[in-house]
C-alpha cells in the first residue's frame, strides 16, 4: 500500500463515524452514507488539500455534498410537485388560510437557496441570528443582515405589502401528500 493509501485510510478510520454523525444528525440515515462516501470520494481525490486535523475539512466537504444532495432533491420534488399540480383540476373554492400556504410556499421556492437555509434557521429551527450564523460560517452581524434581507425578499416574493415574518414561531409547509 502506497504512504498516501495508508494516510488516507487512517484519515478514514479516524473521522468516518464523526462525519457520519454529523451528515445523520442534519440529514437522517438514508442519505447519511451516500454523502459520506462522496465526501470521503472528494477527500481522496484532494487529498493533497487535506489540512491536519482533517476532521473540520471533510465536515464542511460533507455539509457541500448534503446541501448539493438536497438541492437536486428540492429540484426533483418541485418538478413531481408541478407535474401533479398539472395534472390535477384545479379547485374553485380554496378555503384563505390554504391559499395564504400556497403563497408563501411559493414564495419560499422562489428565493434562493440561501435566503431560505437563512429563513429555515430563524423561523422554523428558532435559533438566533449568533447561532445561525455558527451553522453557516459568518459572523452574527452579516447574519442578521442576510436575515433582514431574506425576510424583505420575502415579503416582496409573497406579493404582499405587510411586514416580513419576523416569528420565531415554527411555520409549518405542508408537502403534497399531507392533508391541508
Amino acid at each position: 500500500m502506497s504512504d498516501d493509501a495508508a494516510r488516507f485510510t487512517a484519515m478514514y478510520d479516524a473521522c468516518r463515524q464523526r462525519v457520519w454523525a454529523y451528515v445523520v444528525s442534519r440529514a437522517g440515515r438514508q442519505v447519511a452514507e451516500e454523502v459520506v462516501s462522496e465526501t470521503f470520494a472528494v477527500a481522496w481525490r484532494r487529498f493533497g488539500d487535506v489540512p491536519c486535523p482533517p476532521l473540520p475539512w471533510l465536515l464542511t466537504v460533507a455539509r457541500n455534498v448534503l446541501r448539493d444532495t438536497v438541492r437536486a432533491e428540492v429540484r426533483r420534488a418541485s418538478l413531481a410537485a408541478e407535474l401533479r399540480e398539472w395534472a390535477e383540476p384545479a379547485e374553485d373554492d380554496i378555503a384563505e388560510e390554504v391559499a395564504d400556504r400556497m403563497a408563501l410556499r411559493r414564495a419560499l421556492a422562489s428565493l434562493s437557496e440561501e435566503d431560505r437555509e437563512v429563513l429555515v434557521l430563524a423561523a422554523w429551527q428558532g435559533l438566533s441570528p449568533r447561532e445561525a450564523a455558527r451553522v453557516v460560517g459568518c459572523s452574527a452581524a452579516a447574519m442578521r443582515v442576510r436575515l433582514h434581507r431574506a425576510r424583505k425578499r420575502l415579503a416582496r416574493a409573497a406579493g404582499s405589502g405587510a411586514a416580513p415574518v419576523r416569528s420565531a414561531a415554527p411555520l409549518r409547509v405542508r408537502t403534497a401528500g399531507e392533508d391541508a
